[in-house]
């Protein structure tokens, strides 16, 4: 392609509301422009890139055995009402209604309808196993889509469902699937975790995260600086403490202590000269119909979804001000466990603290010497955020790390959650009707475009991999001269009979304009034609994610063709 002629509107730039690199970069480089929130189209540069991730999605995909349909993104309503999620899902479903004031919707996700060609096709065990896989627009109503392509109200993904006899057989499709996951972000180039994380809205057991790491992401995770366990912090747990390491329990009884208008813990623990870990830290949540009271140690955060589940519910919400005053006859800040009314839960280590200080439930009032089970009572469960420094809780001596990541794909046993109430079921060998064990595995396939950006950019601009940048070589001329326009237009002619794929900057600019684009495009080989390197008969090789911007290779121009071929063959076809 040449630059001339081809759609690259690069912006010296960012738009106002890009904050994120990715979204910084792929604007300003011509790949993507905005047209609503949360809403893009992709220019021919963006456009090359999601095709070229979603043909390397679809190869491994093929490889692992799944088959590719292909489902609409117009559903009817019936289907998320047969399993309740047309209400679970509230305001992030696009809802919408037919001529005859039917009930439609854009899918979110298509459990339900892959569920549907299942109870209508697969009959028998002997039509399983089976994986059906689609690359299909998603649509879901963000209530702050932000980051570009990160976090859109319409985006690109491939999503796929097994279909299994038993547990036990969902589990091998779902270790065929980890694989096939793990082949795409190996040759994507991306440095990820696979982490524990929560199945949200999809629901079912078994779920893992892939989690590219970058400093941006907006997802909390640790893992273990010895073994392999890794975790979304939602879920993350820790090794139990030992009682003994928490020092010896007071025995002084317990005491009222003023502390007007300190109600934060940092403040308390500033006040009383003590640790914010000898503080209790008492938070009042709502969960369905009641107030429940949650104590952690005052070092230590709340994990709301490790809480839900241990109270059974799907999510809990922060009591609201007037419920806090409602509640204990205090103002915020000034919550504690002892005399409170309603259900206590207490996290494992807060159970620990010897000689604790907590909200008296009186503004500008705390208690000092509390200790659980002679103080005050609860239900103990792990309910806390893991962070850096816990222990593992897989291995002895492990701690654990604390990282940020991007959600890149996310995989679940889903069992009988979907085809239990669909009635999708199967005869098995014993003739015997029984319901398809489910999996179901997905892959934001244009949130991977600008995943690999914030993990593959400099300050110049983007660092694309070989395996999914635009172009492979971008070709710079330097000067009109006959012999520049010529070499260049033999070498653009031979790497094309090569399959590879050149972007000519073709245009009437001066080198620093060509360089600066070039950067910026990101594109993996810079190649430089000049009279300069030609006065001696070589060209300029130049790899985009070279670290020193002044050092170049020297290629003899009439080598450069099967050099730079072998080169990007090596890593494409890998």
């Amino acid at each position: 392609m040449l630059f001339s002629r081809a759609l690259i509107p690069t912006m010296k730039e960012a738009p106002a509301d890009a904050t994120n690199a990715s979204h910084i970069l792929l604007a300003r480089a011509g790949y993507i422009r905005r047209v609503g929130a949360g809403i893009y189209d992709f220019l021919p540069l963006g456009l090359r890139v999601l095709r070229k991730v979603e043909a390397l999605v679809r190869q491994e995909m093929d490889r692992a055995g799944a088959l590719e349909v292909l489902m609409p993104a117009l559903l009817p309503a019936d289907y998320f009402k047969e399993t309740g999620r047309w209400e679970l899902y509230g305001d992030v479903l696009f809802r919408l209604h037919d001529r005859k004031n039917g009930d439609y919707h854009l899918g979110p996700t298509h459990e339900e309808i892959v569920t549907d060609i299942a109870r209508r096709e697969l009959r028998s065990w002997r039509d399983l196993p089976k994986i059906l896989y689609q690359v299909q627009v998603k649509f879901r109503d963000e209530p702050r889509p932000r980051g570009g392509l990160l976090r859109c109200r319409e985006f690109l993904m491939k999503d796929a469902y097994s279909f299994d006899v038993s547990e036990e057989a969902a589990l091998r499709s779902y270790e065929q699937m980890r694989l096939a996951y793990v082949r795409i972000f190996d040759r994507m180039g991306l440095t990820y975790r696979m982490v524990q994380a929560d199945a949200g809205a999809i629901g079912g057991s078994t779920s893992a995260e892939f989690q590219v790491l970058v400093d941006s992401g907006e997802d909390a995770i640790v893992a273990c600086d010895r073994c392999d366990y890794a975790a979304n912090v939602e879920v993350a747990t820790v090794r139990p403490g030992v009682e003994s390491e928490a020092g010896a329990p007071t025995e002084e009884p317990v005491a009222r202590v003023h502390t007007p208008g300190h109600g934060g813990i940092q403040d308390v623990a500033k006040l009383l000269g003590i640790p914010k870990a000898a503080m209790l830290k008492s938070l009042l949540y709502v969960a369905g119909d009641m107030t429940v009271m949650a104590v952690v140690r005052g070092d230590h955060e709340v994990n709301e979804i490790l809480l839900a589940r241990s109270l059974g519910v799907g999510e809990v919400f922060l009591a609201a001000e007037k419920d806090v005053v409602s509640a204990t006859g205090a103002g915020v800040g000034f919550a504690g466990p002892i005399g409170f009314k309603a259900k206590v839960i207490v996290d494992r280590a807060a159970t620990l603290v010897p000689d604790g200080v907590t909200g008296a439930n009186e503004t500008d009032w705390h208690l000092q010497h509390v200790r659980f089970r002679r103080d005050y009572q609860g239900e103990v469960a792990d309910i806390r955020l893991a962070t850096t420094g816990d222990p593992c809780p897989l291995c002895d001596g492990g701690k654990l790390m604390s990282y940020r990541g991007i959600e890149a794909g996310h995989i679940f046993v889903l069992g009988t959650k979907y085809s239990a109430p669909m009635r999708a079921t199967f005869v098995d060998d014993q003739q015997e009707q029984r319901a398809l064990v489910m999996g179901c595995y997905g892959i934001g396939v244009s949130r991977l475009v600008a995943t690999t950006i914030e993990q593959h950019h400099d300050e110049s601009g983007m660092r694309w991999p070989l395996s999914v940048a635009p172009y492979h070589v971008h070709l710079v001329t330097l000067g009109t001269e006959d012999r520049v326009v010529s070499t260049a237009s033999q070498l653009y002619d031979a790497l094309g009979a090569e399959g590879v794929e050149v972007l000519w900057d073709d245009r009437d600019e001066r080198p620093g304009v060509k360089f600066k684009d070039a950067d910026l495009i990101g594109i993996p080989l810079r190649v430089t034609v000049g009279t300069k390197g030609l006065a001696t008969g070589h060209v300029e090789l130049k790899p985009r994610e070279q670290a020193d911007p002044k050092k170049v290779e020297l290629v003899l121009a009439a080598e450069a063709a099967r050099v730079i071929a072998a080169r990007v063959r090596a890593v494409v076809a890998a």
